[in-house]
Order: structure tokens, then C-alpha cells, then sequence
């Protein structure tokens, strides 16, 4: 498993890190709390055809999910940012299976082609 650059923690002020805790903290809370409880689910946004690609393959292989969208290109963008940071992934869709994020619709696919995404 490659291991993503991120700034060390004692490199961020106690200040900075208050600030990215409670950015949109309740949306990352609801949307960690959908994780938790559901088995699949797609967090996405509007008019998004990456997104639309991934609920598509999901239904057409009989996957039940929750689908929980926030904004569209030019609406909830700072919402969405809080989201990327709490995830560590930077598009939508995040594709969440078992309280585990598998990624995107690229991820998706390549899941679903190695026969390993199932009812």
C-alpha cells in the first residue's frame, strides 16, 4: 500500500488543526455515520457523469446503496472540500463498501471486472 504525503502532526498548530476539525464537521459527521451504518455508499454531486457512471453500475449489478449528493459544480464546494479532507481522496464519487473507501468509478469497475463487487 503506497502511503500518501500529508503534513506531520506536529507541524500543524493546535489553531490549524481547530480549524479543519470543525470545517463542515456536521456533514463529515453525517456522511462518517451513512458509512458506518451502510454497507455501500456513493458520495457524489450534481450533474456529475462520473457519478452518474458509478450509481449505474451499481444498480445494474443489483448492489443496493445509499446515495448521498452535495452540491453541484457551482454550489457546495467548501461542503465537498471538508469531505475530500476527512477522506483523503480527491473526486467524486467516493465509493465506500464495508466502511472502507475503495475510491471512484474507475476503482468501481476495476472491481467489478476482478469479480469482487457483489449483492
Amino acid at each position: 500500500m503506497t502511503t500518501r504525503p500529508m503534513l506531520s502532526a506536529e507541524k500543524i498548530s493546535p489553531e490549524a488543526d481547530g480549524v479543519v476539525a470543525a470545517f463542515h464537521r456536521g456533514l463529515v459527521d453525517e456522511v462518517a455515520a451513512t458509512v458506518a451504518r451502510d454497507r455501500v455508499v456513493v458520495v457524489g454531486m450534481a450533474n456529475n457523469p462520473v457519478v452518474k457512471k458509478a450509481r449505474t453500475l451499481l444498480d445494474e449489478q443489483g448492489v443496493k446503496f445509499t446515495y448521498l449528493e452535495y452540491g453541484g459544480y457551482l454550489s457546495m464546494w467548501k461542503e465537498r472540500l471538508a469531505l475530500k479532507l476527512w477522506a483523503g481522496f480527491p473526486t467524486f464519487p467516493m465509493v465506500f463498501i464495508d466502511g472502507v473507501l475503495v475510491g471512484g468509478n474507475r476503482e468501481l469497475v476495476k472491481l467489478k471486472a476482478d469479480g469482487k463487487l457483489t449483492k
